[in-house]
């Protein structure tokens, strides 16, 4: 095993910058997660680790040795595609002892470090079987698999679990965890899915447009990000923003006065900020009803029912009638087409200035 360092590192394709002087040091053993939206950069980083992309300027080391200027096979990686990659010919056996053959290991050695991956993923009953009479979850697991036998200093997986269905990519993702605490390889995991990102990560990095915009553990990115980029994009549902201005309330702290008139309270920090324009972030859960007629009037269009807890998407009733989701753990007792008024305790609000970064407020 090794750590991983990238040291700004920079690739183009033409005139379009993909990474932007992209750094990323990450701890022997640890597992990061790559997340954001499509052409962000993130599997092109992985790619540019993998060797597969050259880096136009930059440095990537695994350990203390620099790797960007070797060959993928020189780097001590192994790499899992979206597309499992398999031989359709050869059999799981000999799929799992390709890269072990290309490499001339002795055939002792190949048997045995087949036979460990096998056990490891539970694919000691398929090793004579074909790819096409495999589930896509056992499919999964002999692309796991062919990385495993190779001992790589880095793990690097590429959406791997975006082909599967719901229930398996859940089943999966226990599994993808459980084999990361066995084996304690370092990991570089691309995904565009949050939930994988927060359930598996030591740590998360957020990238847009070629930069890394936060990096940091579940729930630092969770309760403290670092713009409005990462609050909205971690979560789901998204947090919910609404514009304002920070004047004094009608007590003795600041409150957030929205262009509708109506306000809501907070932390005593908020004093320094009077007279500002900021956007106010809520999470969904964040929500409470006010009781009265205080807080943000806001009439429910659609619930959204979830078994055990329910999302109420609801519209401002009043000016450019922005929209929300309170998520709510409790039977929904709101009805379509009612207005509620909420609020949120001050304590739980993120504020934003006007160029995006997050004001703290604690």
């Amino acid at each position: 095993m090794a750590g991983l360092l990238i040291d700004k590192a920079v690739k183009a394709f033409g005139d379009t910058v993909v990474l932007d002087g992209v750094s990323l040091e990450l701890e022997e053993g640890e597992f990061c997660v790559i997340v954001g939206g499509s052409g962000c950069g993130k599997s092109t980083l992985l790619r540019v680790i993998a060797g597969l992309e050259q880096l136009d300027s930059g440095q990537i080391f695994i350990g203390d040795r620099r790797v960007d200027q070797l060959p993928p096979a020189k780097r001590g990686i192994a790499m899992v595609f979206q597309s499992y990659a398999l031989y359709p010919h050869l059999s799981v056996f000999e799929n799992l002892a390709f890269a072990l053959r290309l490499a001339k290991r002795p055939k002792a050695e190949i048997e045995e470090a087949v036979a460990r991956a096998a056990a490891i993923l539970g694919l000691d009953d398929y090793l004579a079987r074909k790819p096409a009479a495999l589930s896509g979850g056992q499919r999964q697991r002999v692309a796991i698999g062919r990385a495993i036998v190779r001992q790589p200093e880095i793990f690097l997986f590429d959406e791997p679990l975006s082909n599967l269905d719901a229930g398996l990519r859940n089943k999966m993702r226990f599994e993808f965890a459980a084999l990361h605490r066995q084996l304690g390889t370092t990991t570089v995991y691309v995904t565009h899915d949050q939930v994988e990102a927060m359930t598996l990560a030591d740590r998360i990095a957020v990238m847009r447009g070629g930069v890394i915009e936060q990096i940091g553990t579940p729930n630092d990115l969770y309760k403290r990000p670092a713009n409005l980029f990462v609050a909205g994009f971690i979560g789901s549902p998204q947090m919910n923003f609404l514009a304002g201005n920070v004047v004094q309330g009608t007590g003795s702290g600041a409150a957030l006065e929205l262009a509708s008139g109506e306000r809501m309270p907070l932390p005593p920090t908020g004093d320094s900020l009077i007279g500002e324009a900021v956007t106010v972030g809520v999470r969904p859960e964040h929500w409470r009803p006010t009781g009265d007629d205080a807080g943000v009037a806001l009439r429910a269009e659609f619930i959204e029912r979830l078994g055990s807890s329910v999302n109420i998407h609801l519209r401002q009733t009043a000016d450019d009638g922005a929209t929300v989701i309170w998520h709510h753990v409790e039977p929904a007792r709101v009805r379509e087409g009612e207005t509620v008024h909420l609020t949120s305790d001050p304590g739980h609000l993120h504020l934003f200035d006007r160029s995006g970064r997050a004001i703290p407020l604690n």
